[in-house]
């Protein structure tokens, strides 16, 4: 019976996996969209503050209070940088890449993250590197450069960075270094996430989000654009909540029911077939061209991910 129930235990985190990589993907519709109608700093804006409010009940019920009163100052030091570092800056650059190449090419760099996490946990916690996530980290790249070449052809061989036809630089450069700033804040989380909860430390880094953000419209002189002109849109504030829900409540919620009930590695696996999954509804609902070498190279990406977590 023991047994039965591990088994049991085990393939409900399974499926909670593959309902994260299934939030994530809507979350990135949804987010795409209503960033072009109000822009990223408004969304980003709101999509952490619905997230907070989300947050308040999981909280109460599991943790028996409604906010991370109980952090230590190291841990509220450490989560906070990773909000910053993890949601301000990272999802700045997501955002943007967004709006840019669209969510379908931006989360094909995601898989980059846990490998850019490892590679950091390395160098700043001494964690090991095994040999064979060498040979996943270098299929997460060739299936990202299939891809980018798949797209540099479809465009008449104007060049990878041509405008209007070939994918923009700057997106994807945008779309790396969202990836490799989501992994700097995961390795701050890491730390500040010792002998702390999930719950608590994901409420004080949402919390520190929400004023970073607000401090960057300020500062950039774009208060009146996210706080009085964003919220008029209905459409858009509808669609970032909807985004909020899928993304940073159940996402998150299912990714932690997955982590504690499943072994990492299959976690983090089925979690990062978001590239993949997305093709279907971009070619439905967006009505996107996905040429077949790019859904190739969709699949090599996530199978170098599999690779680096299950080897």
């Amino acid at each position: 019976a023991f047994r039965y129930s591990d088994i049991v235990m085990e393939r409900l985190g399974e499926l909670a996996a593959f309902g994260t990589a299934i939030c994530w993907t809507a979350s990135a519709l949804f987010f795409e969209r209503a960033s072009r109608r109000v822009g990223t700093l408004a969304v980003n804006f709101f999509k952490v503050f619905a997230a907070f409010l989300l947050l308040l009940l999981p909280a109460v019920v599991f943790r028996g209070m409604a906010l991370p009163l109980d952090a230590s100052p190291r841990q509220w030091l450490f989560m906070a940088l990773s909000g910053l570092v993890g949601f301000v800056v990272a999802d700045h650059f997501l955002f943007e890449a967004y709006v840019l190449i669209g969510s379908r090419l931006t989360v094909l760099f995601q898989p980059l993250t846990p490998l850019f996490s490892a590679f950091l946990g390395y160098i700043v916690l001494g964690e090991t590197m095994r040999p064979e996530g060498l040979v996943g980290m270098a299929l997460v790249v060739a299936g990202i450069l299939v891809v980018v070449l798949s797209r540099n052809a479809g465009a008449g061989g104007r060049g990878a960075f041509a405008a209007p036809g070939g994918i923009a630089a700057k997106g994807l450069t945008y779309a790396l270094a969202s990836a490799f700033f989501q992994a700097v804040g995961l390795i701050f989380s890491k730390l500040g996430l010792q002998g702390y909860d999930a719950i608590g430390g994901t409420q004080i880094r949402v919390g520190t989000a929400i004023f970073g953000f607000a401090i960057h419209a300020l500062l950039s002189r774009r208060s009146r654009e996210v706080f009085v002109d964003a919220p008029r849109d209905r459409s858009a504030m509808r669609t970032t909540a909807i985004g909020a829900v899928f993304g940073p409540f159940v996402g998150v919620t299912l990714s932690l029911i997955a982590l504690k009930a499943t072994s990492a590695g299959a976690a983090s696996t089925l979690m990062g077939l978001t590239p993949v999954l997305i093709i279907p509804p971009s070619i439905l609902f967006l009505k996107q061209k996905v040429r077949l070498p790019e859904a190739i190279g969709a699949c090599v990406a996530v199978g170098g991910a599999a690779l680096f977590f299950l080897l």
